[in-house]
């Protein structure tokens, strides 16, 4: 079984890395970021520790987005090439003839795709990241980056040197060979940039590497493959136009999903935000103990009024999901006693003095009641529990949210991206992957191919 998808696989990489329009996309991708480096001089703001600052955020941001878009063309058009064409021209049947299950025909289809699309992708972003070390030509007087033109221009001049010299004198494909060799001569002149700075000097290799625009550069490749798996899945029944159509649907609405259905997921509006808490009397734990007490100030005066007596939540989100405590009934006993208060039936945070400038909140009842931590500064409070939409947040689970794999945002605001939350994203792409290459097995069974 795993020799037959080999070679499916092998046989479906080859084809799809002689489609020209594979290096007509990777060429257009690499023009692009060199246009890019001309065009963004609007300066983002600056910041001396992030990995980029000032006009190579814009750069950055829009670099990575040539690279998406590039991608996903190129996912529809090669899954179209390898799976659709062959459905047509019926020389699927020489396969399905033999004892080769269809499912995988479907596997070893999009495993080669997906080898393609992923030296794609690494070459556009070894490009990208080019660039990047480059910077944005703001101004006329600025300097070019030796280094960068030399090196880049030394491995493209070979990758398409050797193709045209093989091609002329044995036949070889001139798309594939030289991707073959732009890869790795791609990868020989990166590290040669990251050795010399612009000034020909050497330096150590950490100055101009950038870890957490690799993880972004990661994540856009998860989304790629994702995106393969719905080409390929969708390709078993529809032809390249409508192929190409689904994919750039899929894409598009796959971004405003916030947008379109994660805004109307939970329902809920905050108060105010804390600009300060602190503990008083006491207190030791973060109330989850009865008659734990904290002070609360705000940043800016309430939205709307808050009386004693109201209940407390609190979330690091504006739209209060996750809330940092569990819910609970709201409080209807005698705030001046506090006996009234540690013996609630029913435990929670109620609000038992309201000042201009906070609340004082102390945990009532003795049952047992989720507490994750205690409020912190810029957490956004919330007087009622968060309400979930239920067909709104099905629908959103379900489909595929690509923000989720657009982490520029993290780098230019120089946040760092924890390797917990790429494995996230890794096992979010991978069961997308397995679902819609599932839906292509269930399509491609009952799919007449005679």
């Amino acid at each position: 079984m795993l020799l037959q998808v080999f070679s499916i696989a092998r046989n479906a990489f080859v084809e799809a890395i002689r489609q020209p329009i594979f290096f007509v996309l990777l060429l257009i991708c690499g023009l692009l970021q060199v246009f890019l480096t001309w065009s963004t001089g609007f300066s983002m703001g600056y910041t001396d520790t992030a990995e980029v600052s000032a006009d190579n955020k814009f750069l950055l941001d829009m670099g990575l987005a040539t690279v998406f878009v590039c991608g996903m063309l190129l996912a529809a058009f090669l899954a179209t090439a390898v799976v659709s064409r062959e459905i047509e021209n019926k020389t699927v049947l020489t396969v399905v003839s033999k004892p080769i299950p269809r499912p995988l025909l479907i596997i070893g289809k999009f495993i080669g795709v997906a080898g393609t699309i992923l030296i794609a992708v690494v070459l556009m972003v070894l490009f990208l990241l080019m660039a990047i070390r480059h910077g944005v030509m703001s101004n006329a007087s600025d300097d070019l980056d030796g280094p960068v033109l030399l090196f880049t221009f030394l491995a493209l001049g070979l990758a398409l040197g050797v193709a045209l010299w093989t091609n002329f004198f044995y036949g070889w494909y001139f798309t594939q060979t030289s991707v073959i060799v732009m890869l790795p001569a791609m990868l020989v002149a990166y590290g040669l940039v990251l050795l010399i700075n612009k000034e020909w000097h050497w330096q150590p290799p950490t100055v101009d590497l950038k870890p957490q625009i690799m993880f972004a550069c990661a994540a856009v490749a998860m989304a790629l493959l994702v995106l393969t798996s719905l080409a390929t899945a969708v390709s078993t029944r529809l032809g390249q136009v409508m192929t190409i159509v689904v994919c750039a649907g899929s894409f598009l609405f796959g971004l405003l999903t916030n947008q379109a259905l994660g805004r109307h997921v939970f329902d809920n509006s905050h108060v105010a935000r804390v600009k300060a808490a602190a503990p008083l009397g006491d207190t030791k734990t973060p109330l989850t103990t009865p008659g734990d007490t904290y002070a609360v100030a705000f940043q800016v005066p309430p939205k709307r009024a808050i009386k004693p007596g109201d209940s407390f939540y609190y979330s690091a989100a504006p739209n209060g999901f996750p809330m940092a405590v569990g819910s609970f009934p709201a409080f209807t006993g005698d705030l001046s006693k506090d006996t009234a208060i540690l013996g609630a039936p029913a435990p929670g945070l109620v609000i038992t003095e309201v000042q201009p400038e906070g609340v004082t909140v102390r945990r009532a009842g003795s049952g047992s009641l989720r507490v994750d931590r205690a409020p912190t500064p810029d957490d956004y409070v919330f007087l009622s529990p968060t309400r979930a939409n239920v067909p709104a947040l099905v629908a959103w689970s379900v489909l595929p949210n690509f923000h989720d794999f657009w982490l520029v945002d993290a780098v230019s605001q120089n946040q760092r991206i924890p390797e917990a939350h790429m494995l996230k994203v890794a096992l979010y792409a991978l069961g997308y992957v397995v679902a819609f290459l599932a839906l292509g097995v269930a399509l491609f069974q009952t799919r007449d191919v005679g």
